[in-house]
Order: structure tokens, then sequence, then C-alpha cells
């Protein structure tokens, strides 16, 4: 499959690596050029482009930048055919983003991401840590194999996102419409628990919509005081106990 990529943080660089790595045509952009793209991360097959390069001829385009970003590139995203499923894998945090007024009176964020892009989009890979995304890949099939909530309206939208979440070494699992994207929202059960397929429908169900911001906001903090503490940086997993103690 012929797949764009915005956006070269964290999980960025893991979806080059993996989707390329699985056969398809990855290439990715970002907003610096595709100079400062190391080329280690290319080493599966991915090619480093513009961003009106990355848009143009693909049947996928992955969104992986900061939520407050996604205004800006609704503009060449109006010229993408509209067969090309667009996947969003963004998370609000206010601190960073802004505050947006919509989300904040409660407005799913990935239906504010829709509005902004007018046209609908599958959310994916937002609920997984960047480490654990990077590290816990797995062949489909292997034990104990991490699973992650993908929300998608459209049949095609929720297969494709589906099948590429399978073929960046993660189970796939359709949490519902966009509408209901909150359950994986930060603050939900399901957000970078690193659950099973087993496990991941309960987390989903069990998930409150009211109690979401409070407990995003707590995590943060958590992870601020000891980001800020040279005797206690956090190993690699503080942010999956975290988020298990928090959110289940």
């Amino acid at each position: 499959m012929r797949i764009g990529i915005l956006g070269f943080g964290h999980i960025g660089k893991t979806l080059v690596r993996t989707l390329s790595a699985a056969g398809h045509e990855v290439k990715v952009a970002n907003s610096r050029g595709p100079e400062t793209i190391p080329s280690d991360v290319l080493s599966s097959g991915g090619r480093a482009v513009n961003v009106e390069e990355a848009v143009k001829d693909v049947e996928a385009l992955i969104l992986s930048i900061p939520l407050n970003r996604i205004p800006n590139v609704a503009p060449m995203i109006a010229s993408v055919p509209s067969d090309t499923v667009i996947i969003d894998t963004s998370n609000y945090y206010p601190a960073r983003d802004n505050k947006i007024d919509a989300i904040e009176a409660g407005k799913v964020e990935s239906v504010w991401v829709s509005e902004q892009l007018s046209r609908p989009i599958a959310k994916a890979w937002n609920a997984i840590g960047s480490d654990s995304f990077a590290r816990k890949g797995k062949p489909a099939g292997s034990a104990d194999r991490v699973a992650i909530p993908v929300a998608a309206d459209r049949d095609k939208d929720r297969e494709i996102a589906m099948m590429l979440v399978e073929d960046s070494g993660l189970d796939a699992v359709y949490s519902g419409s966009i509408a209901e994207s909150w359950r994986q929202q930060p603050g939900a059960p399901a957000y970078c628990t690193d659950l099973t397929r087993e496990e991941m429908a309960g987390a989903l169900a069990a998930a409150d919509k009211d109690r979401l911001p409070k407990r995003r906001d707590i995590a943060v903090a958590a992870f601020l005081e000891r980001m800020g503490d040279p005797k206690t940086n956090p190993d690699a997993d503080f942010g999956v106990r975290v988020s298990r103690a928090l959110f289940m």
C-alpha cells in the first residue's frame, strides 16, 4: 500500500520503520525538510520527501503531528482524494496544544480533528506510548501482543487502519465510531496501558468520559515531577505503570 506520513516524532519514526518493513511504500515528511530525517529510520525502505509530496498519490495518509497543528495541514489535505484513508494519531494536551474551547467543553478530540479537515478519519496509534510502540511490537499471533484501539466511521477507513496497525506489530481492536473515540483518549483505561486484545474490550467499556480530563492532568503532573528529578528519572515502563494506576 502507498502510505504518506506527516510528522516525524517518536510515533512517526516507528511507523516509518514498521510499515516499510512490512512491505508498504512509505513516504514521510516533516516541517523541517527531508534532509533532516536520518537515514537509519529509512533503512527498511521508507523515503523522506517534502510535505507536498507526502500527500500525493497515497492510499492512506497518517497524521502523526500534535493536535494543535491539525488546522495547519487542512488546506493541503483538501486536495487529497476523498477515498484516501486519513488516520489521526493525535491527543489533546492543553499545556502543549493551548486550550481548545470546543474540546474543553466536551467535544471528542477526533470529532474536532475531523471537523478541521472537513472529512472522515480513522483514529489509531494514539493510545500507545512511543517507547512501548518502539520496543514491544510482535508478529501476529505472538503471546501477550500489545493491542490498541482503532476508531472509524467508514468501513474502508476501519479496515485499512486496522490492517496497518496489525502490520506495525500490534493487535488492532475496533473501538467504535469517531464519536465514541473518547474511549481511547488520555485518561481512559485503554490509553497507554499496554493491554492485550483480550483485555482491551473491557477497558474500552469501562471508560468514563467525565473523568478523563482530571485523570489526564494528574498523569501529566506525575510525569513532570519524575522527569524533573535527575535521581528518579523514570524507566521505560514508568508511563505504563502510571497509566494503569490512574486510568484503570
